[in-house]
């Protein structure tokens, strides 16, 4: 019923006070991801490339790195 009501975008607060549960963090058991769920938040991130770009740091922070 929780997973139900979670996926038909009722807020998590009102499905702890509906199942009355002492607190959201209780109710969270209940609420485990669907595969569908998985599926949707995969497709609104992209790729990873493999390789991410060295970082360089500017002028001003090495000064203040180098006046520690």
């Amino acid at each position: 019923m929780a997973m139900d009501l979670l996926q038909a975008g009722v807020d998590r607060a009102v499905i702890s006070l509906w199942l009355g549960n002492e607190s959201v963090e209780t109710t969270q058991i209940y609420l485990e991801a669907t595969l569908a769920m998985k599926e949707a938040a995969l497709a609104k991130i992209s790729p990873y490339s493999g390789k991410s770009p060295r970082f360089r740091p500017d002028d001003n922070l090495l000064e203040f790195l180098n006046s520690l």
